[in-house]
């Protein structure tokens, strides 16, 4: 039974079906049910899009009218917030989100992220007086002016999709460019929302567009291709990364990538409580579907089996509290497809192969319904060196990994492909400087909140380029121009 609306796309100020009134099934990944349809866009909707996009920032006064810009943001937030039970229902029944998960990172988190773009809006600064300087015989009176970059294409994830439609769509239209949104096919119905309700707001014909389709490659590589989108901002794994950076040099695609992350949890032996640090970092919130999530848990040799007892008390105390759609105090459900499933059960099966020791979980659970279901997982007596240590699992598998001394945990933490995020747990001068000394883009220090709208985000090494949410997300899509004048 379809319990969510129609996705369509939304083209040139037009909410509209595909080409030849083609769709696809959207599904629910509680029940495995379809829960929806959703417009499956041609090349030649793309390529329309693409056309709008074009059109509305070379021919518009979109990119220099920057009371209408923010006067139409704000309309536009102020529709999701009057649609938030349709968003509810969008991170329920397409991304699989628990009831305790929903405003968090689902919409609650999403919608306070725009709220925050709004705030540092006014804090940019679009000229600044360099003032003048003597060269070649006379003066000159330098400005330079920052303006908009020009068409986006914006290629979302599915496992929170609002948020970082939010986080790219809200701060390129900001800053001035036009974009094209491509959400991902578990969820483009939380895509698709934009569209309906930038119509309602009364957004110019072609500035924002959104384009929905079931084949995962073909809208985005037109996107990366072409040579009238001028940037493309991307979230989602290092290997798609890869290949945008490769589809998009032959037009010099200036590239915003957000990849994945493998975060390492350094707690200390001097942490004020470190049964509680240890029991708290049980990898289950949106079962484990996150790029910055900390699904590596380093913790001292010295008190390794203190964690272990810590961790084992945790996960049997969690083991009742998951998979139900309808309690509002959970945070956990499935993973969003069938496909996730299968890639997390082939880990957790290398996990043991590799020499793991499962500590919980291990197992898919069809008992919990007929969606895609999998158990709380822990392994312990993990290596750094194991592929379960070093590759993005994506699901709610913790690695356990014991380490020696402060240098030790450093080096292991460090001893990544990755850098997005992390977290140390400790005595503040100590973890502070353990923190200090992690490379990745984001450190959380005995729970302090490093993840919010106002503040940059993105990572180190193949983590990603560049850096979204706050001043510095919406000037990742914007050119700077010398201007000097000749006194």
């Amino acid at each position: 039974m379809t319990i969510l609306p129609e996705a369509k796309l939304y083209i040139d100020g037009i909410v509209r079906p595909a080409e030849g009134d083609r769709g696809f099934d959207v599904i629910n990944p509680w029940t495995g049910d379809v829960a929806g349809r959703a417009a499956d866009a041609t090349s030649a909707d793309v390529e329309a899009a693409i056309a709008a996009a074009r059109r509305a920032f070379d021919q518009t006064d979109w990119s220099t009218n920057h009371a209408l810009r923010l006067e139409l943001v704000t309309k536009l937030r102020a529709l999701f917030e009057a649609n938030r039970p349709r968003l509810v229902a969008l991170a329920r029944f397409e991304a699989g989100s628990a009831l305790g998960a929903v405003d968090k990172a689902q919409v609650g988190t999403a919608l306070s992220g725009w709220d925050d773009l709004l705030r540092v809006f006014p804090r940019l600064a679009w000229e600044k007086d360099y003032g003048q300087a003597q060269g070649y015989g006379f003066t000159s009176k330098r400005t330079v002016v920052h303006e908009a970059a020009g068409v986006v294409g914006a290629i979302t994830p599915w496992n929170v999709p609002l948020y970082v439609n939010v986080g790219k769509v809200v701060s390129a239209l900001l800053a001035g460019c036009t974009v094209v949104l491509k959400p991902a096919p578990d969820t483009p119905g939380m895509g698709a929302i934009f569209g309906v309700l930038a119509a309602e707001a009364g957004f110019p014909a072609g500035v924002l567009n959104v384009v929905t389709s079931a084949d995962p490659v073909m809208a985005g590589e037109i996107l990366v291709t072409d040579p009238r989108v001028d940037v493309i901002s991307f979230t989602g794994s290092t290997a798609v990364g890869k290949r945008i950076m490769e589809k998009g040099a032959p037009t010099l695609k200036r590239l915003f990538l957000e990849l994945g992350g493998k975060s390492a949890k350094i707690v200390l032996d001097d942490a004020p409580n470190f049964a509680m640090e240890v029991m708290q970092s049980l990898l289950v919130f949106h079962a484990g579907q996150g790029c910055a999530v900390q699904s590596r848990l380093l913790v001292p040799r010295s008190r390794y089996e203190e964690a272990l007892g810590a961790l084992k008390m945790a996960y049997g105390g969690f083991a009742a509290k998951w998979g139900d759609p309808e309690d509002p105090g959970q945070v956990m459900g499935p993973v969003v497809s069938q496909k996730q499933l299968d890639r997390v059960l082939s880990y957790i099966e290398l996990g043991k192969q590799e020499g793991a020791t499962l500590l919980a979980g291990g197992s898919a659970r069809p008992d919990k319904g007929g969606g895609f279901f999998i158990e709380p997982t822990c392994f312990v007596n993990v290596t750094n060196s194991m592929r379960i240590a070093r590759e993005e699992i994506f699901g709610p598998v913790l690695v356990v990994i014991p380490y020696e001394d402060d240098e030790d945990a450093i080096r292991i933490a460090n001893d990544s492909d990755y850098g997005l995020s992390g977290g140390v747990a400790g005595s503040e001068a100590r973890a502070i400087s353990v923190a200090r000394r992690v490379r990745t883009g984001s450190v959380s220090v005995n729970g302090g909140l490093c993840i919010a709208g106002d503040l940059p985000f993105g990572g180190y090494k193949r983590s990603g380029i560049g850096r979204e949410w706050g001043v510095e997300g919406i000037e990742e899509f914007l050119e700077s121009k010398v201007i000097a004048l000749r006194v």
